[in-house]
C-alpha cells in the first residue's frame, strides 16, 4: 500500500494546539490534526458555494484566506494545490493533484491554524461558524459505485432469504459492487419523499403500484476518488490509496420492498436511485493515519487473490473508525426529544479495504476520474446490535423496535430522520470526526 498513507508527519503531533479556539476543547471533532475539506456558503445568502476546512466549530474560508495572501510565503507546489482548492465550487481541481500536492497544502493549513502563527489576524477575518453555513455536494461526482463490503451485513440479510446458504460463492474472493445514480446524491439535510414503484406481495398474482411500505436506511463509508487512472491501466495494490482523497459518511436509503420484486436479473434500480445522502466533510486519508489498524481474514476463509494482496495489507489495511445511527421521529422532535441511537459499529470489521475496492474497479481497464465515489455498502458489525440498517435489527421486520418514545419501528416512518456520525479515536490521541449525515423522510407525492 502507498507509503504516503501511513507516513506520521508533524501535521499528526499530538501537541499541536490552534489559535481558534473551540479546536482545542476536549471531544472537538475538528481539532488541527484533523483539516477536513467541505463546499460551503453563509446560510440563506446568494453567495457561491467554495471550499472551506472545518477547524473547531468554524470554517476556514480558503477563497478568502488566499486573497488576504495567506499562501503566498510557502514553496510553489503549496501554491498551486490552493488555487487549485480556490479555483471553483467544487473540489475536483484539488482532487485531481498528487497525494504529495494535498499533503503539501494540509502541511500548510496546519501552520497557518497553529497558536503563535503570524497570519493569525488576517485569517481571523476568513472565519464562518459552522453554524451560519450551508453545504453542498463537495465534488461533481461523476460516476458512483456502491460496493457490499460488510460480511456481517451479507450473511445476516442472506440468512432472511437463504437460511441454509446465506454466502452465495463469489463473496469471500471478489468485492461486489454496481454502480448506482449520482443525481440524487446529496449533502447532510437532504429531505426526500417516499419513493413510489412496483411491489408485489408473495400470495399475490400481479405487482402493485404505491408508496414503499418497507424504507431502510444504509449506514456506509463515502469514498472520493483523486487522481484517476488512465482507461486500460490498472491501478495496482501499492498506488491504490493514492487514488483516494478522503472519505465521508455515507447512507444510501433503500426501498426494500421495490428492490425485493425487481433486483432480478440485473439488480438495484429504483430502490435505490431515490436518494443518497452524505457528510459535508471529507476526512482526508493522512489526517487518518495514525487510526490505521490490522486486516485480517477469519480462520478458513480465502485469502485474497494475488492482485488484491500487499505487503502491508494485515498490518495496515484497515481504518479504526467508530460508526453510529442514531433515529429522530417528527413525535420526538416535537417533544424536544434527542435523536437515539440505533447502533454503534466500526468500519474495521468490513470484509474488503478501501485499497482493494480501487484496485478491483479497475482491474480490468476501468478508468476513475477525479471527483468519483464509491461507497462501502452497508457496515455492520460482528454482534446484532451493530447492523447497519433496520431491515437487520428487526430482523427482516419480524422484531419492531421499541424507542424511548414509546413509538415502534420495523421500517421507517413518514418524518423520521436518520443520522449518521463517525469518530476516530484511540487512547492518546486526538478524536477525529466526520460530522453527520442526516436525511429525513417526507410523505410520497401524491399518485393523481
Amino acid at each position: 500500500m502507498s507509503l504516503s498513507s501511513l507516513t506520521l508527519n508533524e501535521t499528526h503531533d499530538t501537541e499541536l494546539r490552534s489559535w481558534v479556539p473551540s479546536a482545542n476543547a476536549d471531544g472537538c471533532p475538528f481539532p488541527i490534526q484533523n483539516l477536513p475539506y467541505g463546499v460551503f456558503r453563509r446560510a440563506g445568502s446568494e453567495e457561491d458555494f467554495r471550499v472551506g476546512v472545518a477547524i473547531g466549530d468554524q470554517i476556514l474560508d480558503l477563497p478568502a484566506a488566499q486573497s488576504a495572501g495567506a499562501f503566498s510565503g510557502f514553496d510553489e507546489a503549496t501554491r498551486q494545490a490552493a488555487h487549485a482548492a480556490c479555483s471553483g465550487s467544487r473540489l475536483n481541481a484539488l482532487m485531481a493533484l498528487t497525494p504529495a500536492s494535498w499533503s503539501a497544502l494540509r502541511l500548510a493549513l496546519s501552520h497557518l491554524l497553529r497558536t503563535a502563527s503570524p497570519h493569525q489576524t488576517e485569517l481571523a477575518a476568513c472565519l464562518v461558524p459552522q453554524a451560519q453555513a450551508e453545504y453542498d455536494v463537495p465534488a461533481a461526482i461523476g460516476d458512483y459505485t456502491d460496493f457490499y463490503t460488510s460480511i456481517h451485513h451479507a450473511t445476516t440479510v442472506g440468512k432472511l432469504f437463504r437460511p441454509d446458504n446465506p454466502l452465495l460463492p463469489n463473496y469471500k474472493w471478489v468485492p461486489i459492487g454496481y454502480h448506482g445514480r449520482v443525481s440524487s446524491i446529496a449533502v447532510s439535510g437532504q429531505q426526500f419523499p417516499r419513493p413510489l414503484g412496483q411491489t408485489k406481495a408473495p400470495d399475490a398474482d400481479a405487482p402493485t403500484f404505491g408508496p414503499c411500505k418497507r424504507l431502510d436506511y444504509e449506514l456506509e463509508i463515502g469514498i472520493f476518488i483523486g487522481g484517476g487512472n488512465a482507461l486500460g491501466e490498472p491501478v495496482p495494490m501499492e498506488e491504490a490509496e493514492d487514488k483516494v482523497f478522503g472519505l465521508c459518511l455515507l447512507n444510501d436509503w433503500s426501498a426494500r420492498d421495490v428492490q425485493a420484486w425487481e433486483y432480478q436479473p440485473l439488480g438495484p434500480f429504483l430502490s435505490k436511485s431515490f436518494a443518497s445522502t452524505i457528510s459535508p466533510w471529507i476526512v482526508t486519508l493522512e489526517a487518518l493515519a495514525p487510526y490505521r489498524c490490522s486486516w485480517s481474514r477469519p480462520d478458513g476463509d480465502p485469502q485474497p487473490l494475488p492482485y488484491l494482496d500487499a505487503p502491508t495489507l494485515r498490518t495496515q489495511g484497515a481504518f479504526d473508525v467508530q460508526l453510529e445511527v442514531l433515529i429522530q421521529t417528527a413525535a420526538m422532535r416535537q417533544a424536544g426529544q434527542l435523536p437515539q441511537r440505533l447502533s454503534l459499529s466500526n468500519y474495521r470489521d468490513a470484509y474488503w479495504t478501501v485499497a482493494q475496492l480501487v484496485t478491483h474497479h479497475t482491474v480490468n481497464g476501468c478508468n476513475l476520474r477525479p471527483g468519483d465515489f464509491l461507497g462501502s455498502g452497508t457496515l455492520s458489525g460482528p454482534a446484532p446490535d451493530e447492523a447497519g440498517s433496520l431491515l437487520e435489527l428487526t430482523t427482516g421486520g419480524k422484531s419492531p423496535l421499541t424507542l424511548a418514545s414509546g413509538e415502534k419501528r420495523v421500517f421507517l416512518e413518514d418524518g423520521d430522520t436518520i443520522i449518521l456520525r463517525a469518530v476516530a479515536r484511540r487512547d492518546g490521541l486526538p478524536l477525529i470526526g466526520f460530522g453527520e449525515s442526516a436525511g429525513t423522510v417526507l410523505p410520497a407525492r401524491s399518485q393523481g
